[in-house]
């Protein structure tokens, strides 16, 4: 088995150790046991260390069903004997967050009696989720009871307790495994189980930001950040509500109302332009209506219409074919261009058919019934798509 040399001092980060086994990793790649290593392999919500094995980078850690750790290489190492460096800012920054989700977790459990089920540490950021919901305001109080202990430069400690003497101990949250348990301490406030990594003292942490809560199952589902992370949110927001209010002209303060008399008067605009779209499509429909060519069984409006979308091609086609014997085949443009094709109840004209013959003609998609079938994404040229209508229609 491994020994792992993080379990007594997660600060460590250069070694030596004896290559005692070669495994090919999951995709291939080379992997390595070794008698001892300060690599984290992914577990318990927290992800692989990265860093190098002389001159291979370790680029994956997997833990083994025997208490071995898989080192997976980007090339293959031929002594026997390496020193290996793990990539401090990734440690630090796993640290960071593991360690802030203990004291989080202990001061949801403390403040509101809400337990933590799981804990994921993301990329970006780390989520954990509670037994049960929780408002934005007991949010607020167990994170601020969570920064008084990170400011409080609290010594987190570790130490080792067999299954008896745990049983003993207040730990948070029982453990499922058996045997020797590794123990986080932190002082006066939070005693837990857990194989993670850690910082050596709160303060290390430097701040807890919880970024959202939501609900999620029977519960909630917390997004928080720490130390590093924290301030590179905060640089984030900073830099979006500086742009924002340079946009409205307006102070950070006055950001809300601002962007809610944007959307009331935005929601305003654009019901006056469904409207005067809607009178507009009128006076279009009643132009195509009059300008109809004439055919053996109804008259045909066959158009490309500029500027009108999917919507108003049907608005307009409906209305035309409010009037008795009259079909009408209308296209947008540029394309890739919709297509409408409708006609009136007293005619035999199979609108479905013939936007079928469309799209095989000039490609896209669609369908319909009888008396109206609509589609999108032909790529022919306007021209083209009128005279090849016109002939399918039986106008020319």
């Amino acid at each position: 088995m491994t020994e792992r040399l993080y379990y007594h001092e997660s600060s460590l980060i250069e070694f030596d150790a004896r290559i005692v086994r070669r495994v090919a990793g999951a995709d291939g790649r080379p992997g390595v046991i070794l008698d001892r290593s300060a690599f984290y392999p992914t577990s318990g919500g927290q992800p692989f260390d990265t860093g190098t094995l002389g001159a291979a980078r370790v680029v994956d850690v997997i833990e083994q069903d025997d208490g071995d750790l898989l080192h997976v290489l980007d090339t293959p190492i031929e002594d026997d004997a390496v020193h290996g460096a793990v990539e401090w800012g990734r440690r630090l920054d796993h640290m960071q967050q593991h360690t802030g989700q203990h004291v989080l977790s202990a001061a949801f459990d403390r403040v509101l009696g809400a337990r933590t089920e799981s804990f994921h540490l993301g990329a970006e950021a780390s989520t954990i989720d509670l037994g049960r919901e929780v408002s934005a305001e007991e949010g607020a109080a167990a994170e601020e009871e969570a920064n008084r202990v990170v400011w409080a430069d609290r010594p987190v400690t570790i130490r080792f307790a067999d299954a008896a003497e745990a049983a003993r101990l207040p730990l948070r949250k029982e453990s499922v495994r058996e045997g020797t348990l590794r123990l986080i301490e932190v002082a006066d406030f939070d005693l837990s189980a857990c194989g993670g990594t850690h910082v050596a003292r709160t303060g290390t942490i430097g701040i807890i930001a919880i970024a959202g809560i939501e609900r999620f199952k029977a519960g909630s589902r917390v997004e928080f950040v720490c130390g590093g992370r924290a301030l590179r949110s905060h640089r984030r927001l900073r830099d979006i509500v500086a742009a924002t209010g340079k946009l409205l002209s307006v102070a950070p303060h006055e950001m809300a109302g601002s962007v809610e008399r944007v959307q009331v008067e935005a929601r305003e605009q654009r019901r006056q332009v469904k409207e005067l779209q809607t009178r507009l499509a009128g006076h279009e429909a009643a132009a195509l209506a009059a300008a109809a060519v004439a055919g053996p069984a109804y008259r045909a409006s066959i158009a490309v219409l500029e500027g009108w979308d999917a919507q108003a091609l049907k608005q307009i086609a409906s209305a035309i074919v409010s009037h008795p014997g009259h079909v009408a085949i209308l296209m947008s443009a540029p394309a890739p261009s919709s297509i409408v094709v409708a006609r009136s109840a007293d005619t035999a004209f199979d609108a479905a058919a013939a936007l079928k013959q469309m799209v095989a003609r000039f490609g896209g998609k669609g369908g319909g019934r009888p008396e109206l079938a609509q589609g999108g994404g032909l790529t022919g040229s306007p021209d083209d798509m009128v005279a090849f209508a016109r002939t399918m229609a039986s106008l020319s």
